[in-house]
């Protein structure tokens, strides 16, 4: 397995995520939304980043970098729809390109975000989900103690089409 830690993404990190997801585009496609040729543009990166910084400033979601050990950008991981109250709960997806995929990267990835979403942000719970097929991305989520707790039929609109998502959760039973 390869060292990886993973860091809140930066502005300047821009360039390196748009020639991480041009290299990746066709090995993401069946996992993503249908992606515009704009999205693969530094620009886009840019403004994508932006967003997903002014929402961490509201507390809503917390944006990492999966790194390798020689400080490459090599994925993405992000706690999204971070709700405190009486939920403490969020959302979290990720992903890593293809020349990393298989090495434990994302199991070691996922490790890394939920430390922080239990012992930083203080949440209680964290879920994820997964097509039905996607069975290299449902033993990442096994490895790290996720359960299985339901199947949202339609879920998210990926690869051009609704489809069927199955539900997982980690619950955080130090609190």
């Amino acid at each position: 397995m390869m060292t990886v830690t993973t860091r809140l993404v930066r502005p300047e990190d821009a360039p390196a995520l748009t020639e991480l997801v041009r290299a990746n585009r066709e090995f993401l496609a069946p996992w993503e939304p249908l992606r515009d040729d704009e999205y693969f543009t530094v620009e886009r990166q840019a403004a994508l980043i932006e967003d997903s910084l002014e929402r961490h400033q509201r507390g809503t979601n917390l944006p990492h970098v999966i790194v390798d050990a020689g400080g490459d950008i090599i994925g993405r991981i992000t706690l999204n729809g971070i709700v405190y109250g009486p939920f403490q709960s969020c959302s979290m997806g990720y992903w890593v390109g293809e020349a990393h995929n298989g090495r434990g990267v994302a199991t070691a990835a996922v490790r890394a975000i939920i430390r922080v979403a239990f012992e930083e942000l203080g949440l209680h719970r964290v879920q994820a989900e997964t097509l039905p097929h996607n069975t290299g991305s449902q033993r990442v989520l096994q490895r790290n103690g996720f359960v299985r707790y339901g199947y949202a039929p339609e879920y998210l609109h990926i690869a051009g089409r609704w489809q069927d998502h199955v539900m997982y959760q980690l619950i955080n039973h130090l609190r």
